[in-house]
This record gives C-alpha cells, structure tokens and sequence, in this order.
C-alpha cells in the first residue's frame, strides 16, 4: 500500500513538472509538409521537443493547392516574415517554370494562390522545384530560391540528356509583388537541389542536396555565405549516412542544431544533429513523426497562436 502510494506521488509529481514546463515554453515547432505527390496541399505537425511529432487537423490537408494544371502543393516552405505573417512558397508541378505562393495571419486563412513565373524566361528551362524562402534581416529583403534544370547548361554534370541537372537560382522581393530579376545562387560543379538557407551568427549556412548519381551522392551537404545571395564555398563533406537523403529542413534547440530529411528510398525520415556544424549524429531512432510524411519545412509559433490554431482546424 505504501509503495502504490509513493508510485502515485511521484506519478503526480511528474505530471506538475511536466505541465510547468509546457507553461514556461513560450512556442511551439510546426512542421508544414506534403504527403504522396502533392495532390491534397499541405499538412502541419507540431513538436514541443522537436523530437516527437504529431499531426494537426488527424494529418488531413489544411490548405488545397489550386495553381497549374497539376494543382500540387509539394516541397512547401513556410517562414514568418519580418511583417508577422506567414509566407509559404512550393511545387506547382513536375514541369512548370513558375513556383506557388500564398500568405496567411494565422495558418487558418490563406490569401489567394498565385503563381510567380521564376523561369519563364529561359525557353530551355524543364522545372522550377523546391523553392524556399530566406530573410535578410540587413537589407530587409526576402530571398526565394529554388533549383532548375536548363537544357544543354552546366554539360560537366550532365549524366544523360533524359536526365534533370539543376543548379540553384534566386530572386529577391520586399513585398511578394514586385521581384528581382533571376539570377543562378549556387553552382557546385554537381547536380544540386533542395537547398535550405538559416542564418548563424553573422554568416549563412546552406544545407543542400548531392543529386548526383554516377558517381552516386544523394546525400546532403553544407555551404557558407557570408552574403545570403552569396557566393557560398565549396560543399562540405556528406553530413548523411549511407543512404539516399533529400528535402533538409533544419532546427537550433539551445546549441544543437538538428536537420530533418527525407530518407525517400525507404519511406521513412530522419535526422542528424551537431553542436558545431562540423561532427554530426545520426538521431533518426530519437525522432517520431506522421505516417507517411514528405519533406518540407520547420518553423516556430507561440503557444497562444498554436492552441488558437489547433482549435479551430
């Protein structure tokens, strides 16, 4: 009797530290992804550890994509701009030279999708894929970059002519109504792709995949800037194990920075983590998430706008 009582305290005991905890925590990681080809638009995840996730809305699409005759809504990326709302960029199509865009206050109410013509200027330009955004708190300008495959350019990394051989291309806006002109972001000298850019300190580091098959890569990689639009240095060394990894989307908890993939081949996820950027651990057992997930992008709300989110899917 005594010890069920002990077990009882401390159970109690246990659930207080855990509910002060969760009251000191000030957001709440979402993770905005896509699942199958695309076709149902996007899906959120939320973590309080950045380990253990789970979906939002019974891992039902909460936003259907409209643009291209494809209507995909693959590889989204969602980032909170310097004006508080909420900006997300993605796939249309397996073949169109334009990318997706929609802007929300809350993740409940999108503004009306529309298409930015990213390529359309180059006649032999086959794709424009996984586009993202990046900040520049200097110049309070917004980067979208994405990767393109351009037939007869860059013939160093041309494996076959039925093949894709991108490289990364950028535009810059202030508003998402007026933009640069395109101009190419990186060129490694390999078929590159699914470039992700955080800043750190006062220098930006690009997580990005080695889409090269012969000799085979498909592995993920860094590269630094001390300028977002660049140039960024040679890619690193591969911070993923023997296996094919895409789609790095990546958190700093405290000092550790972990980054998410897509394990596509086996049709699970994964992740790695480091302190230094340098010496990386493979933390795939740690981590949980949706059945099903594909590849997209981590972002961070506060807890009143999450439980106002979660309660109203």
């Amino acid at each position: 009797m005594i010890l069920i009582l002990k077990r009882l305290v401390l159970a109690a005991w246990l659930i207080t530290i855990g509910n002060q905890l969760f009251a000191q925590q000030d957001s709440v990681y979402l993770f905005g992804y896509f699942k199958d080809n695309g076709q149902d638009g996007l899906h959120l995840a939320y973590s309080h550890d950045g380990l253990a996730w789970k979906a939002l809305k019974n891992d039902e699409s909460v936003l259907a994509p409209e643009l291209s005759a494809d209507k995909l809504m693959r590889d989204p990326c969602i980032i909170r701009g310097a004006d508080g709302m909420f900006h997300l960029v993605f796939t249309v199509s397996w073949k169109e030279k334009g990318i997706g865009y929609t802007s929300s206050k809350d993740l409940l109410n999108w503004s009306v999708q529309k298409a930015i013509p990213v390529m359309t200027h180059e006649q032999n330009a086959r794709n424009a894929w996984a586009p993202e955004i990046t900040y520049d708190p200097a110049s309070k300008t917004y980067m979208i970059y994405w990767a393109t495959t351009i037939t007869g350019r860059y013939p160093e990394s041309t494996e076959s002519e039925d093949r894709f051989n991108h490289r990364m291309y950028y535009m810059t806006t202030r508003d998402f109504k007026e933009f640069s002109e395109t101009k190419l972001l990186y060129d490694p000298g390999f078929n590159v792709i699914d470039a992700s850019i955080v800043k750190q300190g006062k220098r930006f580091v690009m997580f990005l995949k080695d889409e090269s098959l012969k000799p085979v890569a498909k592995n993920l990689k860094i590269a630094y800037s001390s300028k977002l639009t660049g140039p960024y240095g040679p890619a690193s060394k591969p911070i993923t194990g023997d296996y094919w990894a895409e789609g790095p989307t990546s958190l700093k908890i405290g000092k550790q920075w972990i980054v998410y993939f897509d394990k596509y081949q086996q049709g699970l996820y994964g992740a790695v983590s480091s302190t230094d950027l340098k010496t990386w651990k493979d933390i795939s057992s740690q981590i949980s998430l949706p059945d099903k997930i594909r590849h997209g992008s981590i972002f961070k709300v506060s807890i009143t706008e999450f439980e106002h989110l979660k309660n109203n899917l």
